[in-house]
C-alpha cells in the first residue's frame, strides 16, 4: 500500500522511498540465561521460531515532511525505524533515502559509558557527519540544550536514562542532517524537555528538513505531522491524514467488541417480570449501529421494552459508568409514554440521545424500569445493558471535557501612582 501524498502547491522531491520491505527474526524457543545453562546446552540443538516483524511495507516521504509512524506494541514500527537508520538489514525490499540521516532511536546507542560527555559528543558528532572541529565547537550548544552543564565530567554510565535521552537528542539537533529519525524515547523526558523538543521540531520543519517520528502519542501526531502511517501486524494498515490515522490507532486499541462482559438482569421479586428490557442498542449520529465513538460525537440509545404485566406510571432509568464502575451520569428517570399505563403484551422502543464530552475509555450503560409518580420504585434492572468505547486525543485531564473559558482583566489603576 503506497500512502498518498497530501495535495501541495508543488510536488516535492522524495526524501524516503520504501518498497516491499520485509524483515524477520529467528527467536529461540528456550531462553538461556546462566553460564551453567549455556554449558549444559552446548550439545543440545536449539529450536527457533520465525517472527515476521515487517511483511511488505510501502510508503513515500516527501522532502520537508513531518511524517509520523504509529502502531501498537509489536506492530513493527521500531524495526522499520532501525531499517531506515541502517541498524538492521532488510530481508527483502528496497529503501532509498536522499540525504544525511541523524537517528535518535534508543537510549545510549552509540555512546561509550566509560567516557564523559565531551568525548561522546565529539565521537558521535563525527560519526553523524560533522568534522572533529565542528563537533568540538558545538559541544557547548549540545550541553546547554540538554541542561547537563553540571554533569559534563561524569562518565555516561552514571547518567540516568533521562539524561542520556537529553544528550542524544540535543546532539542530533546540532547535526546538519537532512532526515531526522526520532523514536518514542522522548517519552522518558519531563514535560518541559518534551516541549523544547517539539519547539525544535517546529524550527527544523520550517527549515525544510524531513522528520520521521515514531510515537504512541496521538495528540502529537495530529498536532505536528503532515502525514502518518499506521502499522499493524507488519503491514501498513492506514496512511495519510494524521487525524484519520490517529482515529484508526485508537479504534484498534479499543476494539468494537463486548470484551466478555455480559448483561446482568435483576428483577424486583415484589413485581416479578412486569416489564423486560429486551435489548439496548447504540448508534452514531448518522443512525449507524456502533459501539465505538469519537470524542464529541453524540450517542443515540435505543431501548426495547416488553410488558408482561400491567405497570402504572412506567419510568426508564439510565446510568453511565466507566470501566472502574464509577458513576459518571444518571439523569432523572424518563417517563415512558408520558407516564401512561403499560398493559401486558405492549412492546415499545425508547430513544434517547447522550452527549459525549467523555474522556477516551471504556464505558457501560445500566438500564432500569420502575414506577412511581413521586418516588422511583425499581421493577427490573439490566446491568451492563450496553458498553461502548470513546476514542480521541482531546487534551484534558479528568473524566469529562466541560466548557471552560477564561480571560484576563487588567486592573483599572494599573500603572497609577499614589499621591
Amino acid at each position: 500500500m503506497v500512502i498518498p501524498t497530501a495535495p501541495a502547491p508543488e510536488r516535492r522531491e522524495l526524501a524516503i522511498e520504501v518498497r516491499a520491505l520485509k524483515k524477520g527474526f529467528r527467536i529461540p524457543t528456550q531462553r538461556v540465561d546462566t553460564l551453567k545453562e549455556r554449558a549444559t546446552s552446548l550439545f543440545t540443538p536449539r529450536e527457533y521460531r520465525r517472527l515476521e516483524a515487517l511483511r511488505g511495507v510501502d510508503f513515500d516521504v516527501r522532502r520537508g515532511e513531518f511524517f509520523g509512524i504509529v502502531g501498537r506494541n509489536g506492530s513493527g514500527k521500531s524495526t522499520l525505524l532501525k531499517l531506515l537508520a541502517s541498524i538492521y538489514r532488510a530481508d527483502s525490499g528496497r529503501i532509498r533515502i536522499a540525504g544525511r540521516i541523524a537517528p535518535c532511536i534508543e537510549l545510549g546507542v552509540g555512546f561509550n559509558p566509560e567516557l564523559a560527555a565531551y568525548e561522546n559528543v565529539v565521537l558521535n558528532g563525527v560519526m553523524m557527519g560533522l568534522t572533529p572541529n565542528q563537533a568540538r565547537a558545538r559541544f557547548d550548544a549540545v550541553i546547554d540544550f540538554a541542561e547537563l552543564g553540571d554533569y559534563t565530567d561524569l562518565k555516561l554510565k552514571n547518567y540516568s536514562s533521562g539524561m542520556l535521552v537529553r544528550l542524544g537528542f540535543s546532539l542530533m539537533t546540532q547535526v546538519d542532517a537532512d532526515v531526522l529519525l526520532i523514536d518514542e524515547v522522548l517519552a522518558v523526558g519531563d514535560a518541559a524537555f518534551q516541549q523544547k523538543c517539539f519547539d525544535i521540531f517546529a524550527t527544523v520543519h520550517a527549515e525544510g528538513r524531513t522528520i520521521i517520528l515514531v510515537t504512541h502519542d496521538m495528540a502529537a501526531v495530529e498536532a505536528h505531522c503532515d502525514r502518518a502511517i499506521l502499522l499493524e501486524g507488519g503491514y501498513v494498515d492506514k496512511g495519510g491524514d494524521p487525524a484519520a490515522v490517529a482515529r484508526r490507532y485508537l479504534d484498534l486499541n479499543f476494539p468494537d467488541d463486548r470484551r466478555g462482559v455480559e448483561p446482568e438482569d435483576v428483577h424486583d421479586p415484589a413485581h416479578g417480570e412486569q416489564v423486560r428490557i429486551a435489548d439496548v442498542r447504540l448508534r452514531d449520529e448518522s443512525g449507524v449501529g456502533s459501539n465505538s465513538f469519537a470524542q464529541g460525537d453524540g450517542i443515540e440509545i435505543e431501548v426495547d421494552l416488553e410488558a408482561d404485566a400491567r405497570l402504572e406510571s412506567p419510568l426508564l432509568s439510565i446510568q453511565l459508568v466507566n470501566a472502574d464502575g464509577l458513576l459518571i451520569f444518571a439523569p432523572k428517570p424518563l417517563a415512558i409514554r408520558d407516564g401512561r399505563t403499560l398493559e401486558a403484551g405492549d412492546r415499545l422502543q425508547v430513544r434517547a440521545r447522550l452527549a459525549n464530552p467523555l474522556a477516551a475509555g471504556h464505558y457501560f450503560l445500566h438500564c432500569g424500569v420502575g414506577t412511581g409518580r413521586n418516588e422511583y420504585r425499581p421493577v427490573s434492572f439490566r446491568k451492563n445493558a450496553a458498553d461502548f468505547v470513546v476514542f480521541g486525543t482531546r487534551p484534558f485531564a479528568g473524566l469529562v471535557a466541560l466548557e471552560f473559558e477564561a480571560e484576563t482583566i487588567e486592573s483599572a489603576d494599573q500603572g497609577s501612582t499614589g499621591s
